[in-house]
């Protein structure tokens, strides 16, 4: 028979935990949380990331700052490339005013 988990439960953010039990969060994940976070959704569309931790009295869900990438593709494009920047076709145009190079009459006669 499976008895039921009385401990209580309660979702906190990590920098609303005591001193004390910051330093032990961070000792029971010594090499970091994101092998261990989850993701949490709510009801209303948002997420949050958190990492499950537990006392002797109460289980908590302690929930994880977490920097997402936001930028769409279109902002990728638009950091990454400036409107200065000359495409092939137009560094080929600019290259135009040369003389062709001519590979039909080679000075090399053949002999060793």
């Amino acid at each position: 028979m499976i008895t039921p988990n009385n401990k209580k439960r309660l979702v906190v953010s990590f920098n609303n935990l005591p001193l004390e039990l910051q330093e032990e969060v961070k000792q029971f994940y010594p090499a970091g949380y994101f092998d261990a976070m989850i993701r949490i959704d709510k009801p209303n569309g948002d997420f949050f990331y958190a990492v499950p931790f537990e006392t002797e009295e109460i289980s908590y869900l302690v929930k994880i700052d977490v920097k997402i990438d936001d930028l769409s593709d279109e902002d990728d494009d638009k950091e990454y490339y400036d409107e200065d920047i000359k495409g092939a076709d137009e560094i080929q145009d600019d290259g135009s005013d040369d003389e062709p190079m001519d590979d039909g009459g080679a000075d090399f006669d053949g002999a060793i």
